[in-house]
């Protein structure tokens, strides 16, 4: 069951229009990701406001997903959710419609000890039977961190526990985790949540979610394929230029994201409120943080 190889995947935006789903614009994001380089896609991640959609809109953006991209990369489904009964409500409604893995973080909004985490990811394997994929973000999760010593107990526990998607840009947690997992599953996966690749892979990360891929997707392609060879010195200056994109994008969250996307000629919408778009001057500054980086020349512009 854990034969899902995770590899390079893009975690696409989600168009809103007038506040609503806009599933139109939504086939133009995926097909953008389709066209330039995704291996495969995880939605709706925090990137594409899953926060801010209901349990019905995130069953229906998957299902459009799933119908639109018709088998030709995986599917991902983020099942992350406060609750241990709606996130394993979420997982047996992605195994149904056809996602090929499921992603969960810590439950939001409270801090449950470490044996109460095993047994809410275990739940939601159960339910969903598809490989998992845990995701430590201990900045967006209230400082939960997921513990190595908790990875093992879960792998131990259900052949589902495929890897960790790591956001804490923590190395010494990352090789902590992969030292322990591996010994316990030598298929046992390691993925960076962030773009900083040169460090993950050389610890042992084999896969990549990337948000920025909506912005650049050819310099986070080519970070990926030279830090799966191993070639990384000649990495650094995507690595560099990435992190440039990261540092701008970071802080502005979801706005900025979407406001770099647009930048590029491929216009995604406003953020759903409460969250808010950039004003004139925000968009401005971060188009110069972005054009530092140097590549609105070399990337797609538009929706081809």
């Amino acid at each position: 069951m854990t034969a899902f190889k995770f590899g390079l995947v893009h975690a696409p935006v989600t168009p809103f229009a007038n506040g609503r789903l806009d599933l139109a614009g939504y086939g133009s994001v995926l097909d953008f990701h389709l066209q330039h380089g995704a291996e495969a896609l995880a939605l709706p991640m925090h990137a594409g406001e899953s926060v801010s959609l209901t349990v019905t809109e995130r069953e229906a953006l998957l299902e459009f997903a799933l119908s639109h991209v018709k088998s030709r990369i995986p599917v991902i489904a983020n099942v992350s959710e406060a609750g241990t009964g709606i996130a394993a409500s979420l997982a047996r409604h992605a195994a149904k419609a056809g996602a090929a893995a499921v992603i969960a973080s810590v439950p939001y909004y409270w801090k449950p000890p470490q044996h109460m985490l095993v047994a809410h990811f275990l739940a939601i394997a159960e339910a969903g039977e598809l490989p998992l994929f845990v995701l430590n973000a201990p900045a967006e999760m209230n400082e939960v961190e997921f513990a190595s010593k908790s990875v093992v107990d879960l792998i131990r526990r259900t052949p589902l526990m495929a890897g960790l998607i790591d956001m804490s840009l923590d190395w010494q947690y990352m090789i902590e985790v992969i030292t322990v997992a591996r010994a316990t599953r030598a298929d046992f996966q390691l993925v960076s949540g962030a773009e900083y690749m040169i460090s993950a892979a050389a610890i042992g990360a084999t896969g990549m979610l990337s948000p920025l891929a909506g912005i650049a997707p050819k310099l986070i392609a080519n970070l990926y394929a030279l830090c799966m060879a191993e070639k990384f010195r000649e990495a650094r200056p995507a690595q560099e230029q990435a992190a440039i994109l990261f540092r701008a994008v970071r802080d502005a969250g979801v706005a900025g994201l979407k406001s770099g996307i647009r930048a590029m000629g491929r216009n995604c919408g406003a953020p759903r409120p409460p969250l808010r778009a950039l004003d004139a001057t925000e968009a401005k500054a971060l188009l110069a943080q972005i054009s530092a980086a140097g590549v609105m020349n070399s990337e797609p512009r538009g929706w081809m």
